[in-house]
């Protein structure tokens, strides 16, 4: 998955933070069109049985500096979705304590060919948003005593209908059923094999794709295309 996400107050968006239990979300949610990794986007967690939305920079894993703290030198945007059981990995923790939903109305995938940028496209819901299964972690500075949050969204393997436009990994859209996504939020369930159905390429909802000309600019140059939910 490319690290752009349209993150905009649409209505399916702000209902889905209202049923998440978000209250007044428009003042609590850090909107925009073009998110990129490395930028600070809005995570839903739990914590102590609260629902909470807080800024978190795009890329989990950070360095420490003098001041406060940077994107590590090591890629962390997205956490591989055949990582996540590897004692090793960052992502191990955080996936058996630190879940949290990125709600977006939408993302982007650049497709490459020999090293270089081949085609852009950006996907958005159909009369829907999207619920990004995500991971966090919370940082604490020893001098500024500053504390921040870093997140990743979990990718899994390409999914067929979406390999056309993007051919390495699809992102992981969780889907919207209540119970699921109480369990998703819920940092004292830590039962992990109860989701390994669904680190399998799944869409919950219709897609809307389009091919752009740059992500930061993302003027339309060719038709709709409509990618059906799957069954």
């Amino acid at each position: 998955m490319c690290g752009r996400l349209n993150i905009t107050d649409d209505p399916f968006v702000i209902q889905i933070l209202l049923d998440l239990g978000i209250e007044n979300p428009i003042e609590k949610m850090q909107f925009s069109r073009f998110k990129r990794a490395t930028d600070k986007v809005s995570i839903i967690y739990q914590e102590n049985n609260q629902r909470k939305v807080t800024g978190a920079t795009w890329w989990l894993l950070l360095a420490q500096t003098e001041t406060g703290f940077k994107p590590s030198k090591y890629t962390s945007f997205n956490s591989r979705y055949d990582k996540l059981n590897v004692t090793t990995s960052a992502a191990y923790h955080p996936f058996r304590h630190q879940r949290c939903i990125v709600v977006a109305k939408g993302f982007g995938e650049t497709q490459y060919k020999n090293g270089k940028p081949l085609h852009y496209y950006d996907f958005h819901a159909h009369n829907a948003a999207l619920c990004f299964a995500g991971l966090y972690k919370k940082w604490h500075h020893p001098v500024t005593k500053e504390q921040i949050f870093s997140c990743s969204i979990i990718t899994l393997s390409p999914h067929p209908k979406l390999a056309p436009y993007h051919d390495k990994a699809s992102p992981f859209i969780l889907p919207q059923q209540p119970r699921l996504l109480d369990q998703w939020l819920d940092d004292t369930y830590h039962n992990v094999a109860h989701f390994t159905p669904l680190l399998t390429p799944y869409l919950p909802q219709t897609l809307i794709a389009q091919q752009i000309d740059k992500p930061s600019r993302y003027s339309p140059i060719g038709p709709e295309v409509i990618i059906p939910q799957d069954q």
